[in-house]
């Protein structure tokens, strides 16, 4: 089974919504990058299943990609930080309205994740996106644990990166080559 069919079993037909996702920004020429498990899976040696797909876009292109989904079929709620879209499967689309990502489209780079053409962020900030989402102190532990994870995965993958994690991080993530 390919990545592309894993992907679109696992998540009841995700690939089409997640397809239908990036055609709409791709098409207008909106700034975008996925971020959070999509991004960290393509910088990983290995993959992990998700069934959210986060991105953000450039700040002036919230109302416009709002718009552009609901056209393509997607149902929008809002919240606090957050639209979330609601397409065809049981993926979670979830478009981050968090000033801490607004530069992250500027750096996104093309990306081939389960089979799927699209934008993630650069591997610097899907690390510091992945830091700021486990220091979120009300955060459910098993999320929590997972960005844990997350960040551990790219810093296997990317020791370099072990330079940018904070002191209490370093504790408990062992740096790749050191006992």
């Amino acid at each position: 089974m390919r990545g592309k069919q894993f992907y679109d079993w696992q998540t009841s037909g995700g690939t089409d919504d997640v397809m239908r996702l990036v055609d709409c920004l791709e098409r207008a020429d909106v700034a975008w990058c996925a971020i959070g498990g999509v991004a960290v899976n393509h910088w990983a040696e290995q993959t992990m299943v998700t069934q959210d797909v986060d991105f953000v876009v450039a700040a002036e292109a919230v109302e416009r990609t709002v718009s552009l989904l609901e056209d393509a079929g997607f149902r929008p709620e809002r919240f606090e930080w957050s639209i979330n879209f609601k397409g065809r499967s049981a993926v979670s689309i979830q478009l981050s309205t968090e000033d801490f990502y607004r530069d992250f489209p500027s750096r996104g780079v093309a990306a081939d994740v389960n089979g799927i053409l699209l934008r993630v962020a650069c591997l610097e900030d899907t690390l510091k996106g992945k830091i700021k989402a486990w220091s979120e102190p009300g955060r459910r532990q098993s999320k929590r644990l997972k960005d844990l994870a997350d960040i551990a995965r790219l810093v296997e993958a990317h020791p370099h990166l072990s330079d940018m994690l904070t002191d209490e991080l370093k504790k408990q993530i062992q740096h790749p080559g050191k006992p």
